[in-house]
């Protein structure tokens, strides 16, 4: 079995179709592919290519805010026409073209104009900081995505706005009653020595959270025996994926990321019992 449970389309902050993904995944080999883009669900009826080789896992990602941070909750194995679940994701998105139309005045006071045309001439339904970045370059603003978040979108950039997420239990509790299983996303990503993080997933159990992704594309090996042992420690699953974005990046691909070792096999998320009643 090969999975990939975390990946992006252009219908969130992606840059290829979900057909493009699922073809992906048959070329590198993958049994199982995840498609989890940000607060919404529309790349699981976008797919029109054949899926027989490879079995496609309903999902998302969902930002939410636990201690003035934020923090990136994958749900695997939801159900996408779940009422629950759609009226978060549709409260999700709204606070998204909020924020969007927030920078845009910014922009539009500094002396550049078109963000919301720019973004109403892409496919995606959850506008993203990333795509803001992609405008000002194409408007030659910024010289890279990486300069415009440094200067332009990070807390002290120029048009920097706060996001309004939903709480941390509240994405949990969502997904869970879509029927998922609720998974922290490359925890090693935030801001957070391991004590914080250590409570980041107390507090994610505590509200019925169930995994960590155990590995994804760039962690350090330290980090993934980190994962591996706070996960093992307070029972919970381990998840794995690429967070898999844009086919011409040179960091990520769909499938390719560190395997989980030995150890953390013993808790892969293919051994909880809901995926083991649809899969096995």
């Amino acid at each position: 079995m090969k999975v990939d449970l975390h990946c992006h389309s252009f219908f969130s902050d992606g840059k290829q179709s979900p057909d493009f993904l699922v073809n992906r995944a048959i070329e590198n080999g993958l049994t199982h592919l995840a498609i989890t883009d940000h607060d919404c669900t529309d790349g699981l009826d976008a797919i029109t290519v054949d899926t027989a080789e490879v079995s496609i896992v309903p999902g998302v990602e969902i930002s939410c805010h636990w201690n003035a941070q934020e923090i990136h909750v994958v749900g695997l194995l939801v159900d996408p026409a779940d009422d629950d679940l759609r009226r978060l994701l549709t409260a999700q998105q709204l606070s998204r073209r909020q924020r969007i139309q927030a920078i845009d005045a910014k922009l539009a006071a500094a002396g550049t104009v078109g963000l919301s045309a720019y973004l109403e001439g892409l496919p995606c339904v959850a506008g993203t900081r990333s795509h803001v970045a992609d405008f000002l370059v194409a408007q030659q603003v910024c010289k890279s995505r990486q300069k415009a978040f440094k200067t332009h979108l990070n807390k002290r950039g120029k048009i920097y706005v706060s996001a309004n997420w939903c709480d941390l239990a509240d994405g949990i509790a969502a997904i869970k009653a879509a029927g998922g299983i609720a998974i922290i996303a490359h925890p090693g990503r935030y801001a957070l020595n391991k004590t914080k993080l250590a409570m980041l997933v107390d507090d994610f159990k505590a509200a019925g959270g169930e995994a960590l992704e155990g590995t994804y594309s760039s962690i350090d090996p330290l980090m993934r025996k980190h994962l591996r042992d706070l996960a093992i420690a307070r029972s919970m699953y381990l998840s794995v994926g690429s967070d898999f974005h844009d086919a011409g990046a040179q960091w990520t691909d769909i499938g390719k990321f560190p395997v989980l070792d030995s150890i953390a096999l013993t808790s892969a998320i293919w051994l909880h019992p809901q995926w083991q009643a649809r899969y096995a």
